[in-house]
């Protein structure tokens, strides 16, 4: 996994990329009573609103919390990955999901009015299934095959 601060940053521009085009496009189809082709090109109109916001979020709050919750109950050294990656991913659909969801709710949904929490969570209750099924079957394990054949430990040929 990331091992320094730029491979950090690129691993979450991806995981962000494949995550919030998922759930935009999951909303939309929601919000349009199906799923359609034109759904797929519509979700690329809010990406450039929803992707740097979930980028800050992931980044800068959720990314550290779920990684310090993570390593307050697993010691690395003694466990096995698939528990750590399994508890940051789960972490972070725990926080992101209403964080994104708030997002969402003030910027597509009517904003600040008097059914706004109502409206937020909802929205939340909608999102958590997709958000799990997507992040732990889907997003997750083709992100990280992605980076690791990106950054694979190259060994030198044989003389």
């Amino acid at each position: 996994m990331p091992k320094s601060l730029g491979q950090e940053i690129l691993f979450t521009i991806m995981m962000v990329f494949v995550m919030v085009y998922a759930m935009v496009c999951y909303n939309i189809a929601l919000a349009m009573g199906g799923l359609s082709n034109s759904v797929f090109l519509i979700a690329f109109h809010e990406l450039p609103i929803m992707m740097p916001v979930a980028f800050v979020l992931d980044f800068i709050i959720v990314g550290p919390i779920a990684k310090k919750i993570t390593f307050s109950k697993f010691n690395p050294e003694q466990t096995n990955p698939v528990f750590i990656i399994l508890s940051i991913s789960i972490c972070s659909i725990w926080l992101m999901c209403p964080l994104m969801s708030l997002s969402a709710t003030i910027l597509f949904k009517g904003g600040f009015q008097k059914e706004m929490l109502s409206i937020w969570l909802q929205t939340t209750a909608f999102n958590y299934p997709m958000a799990a099924f997507w992040q732990l079957l889907v997003a997750g394990p083709l992100v990280r095959a992605i980076f690791g054949l990106m950054f694979k430990n190259k060994k030198p040929a044989a003389k």
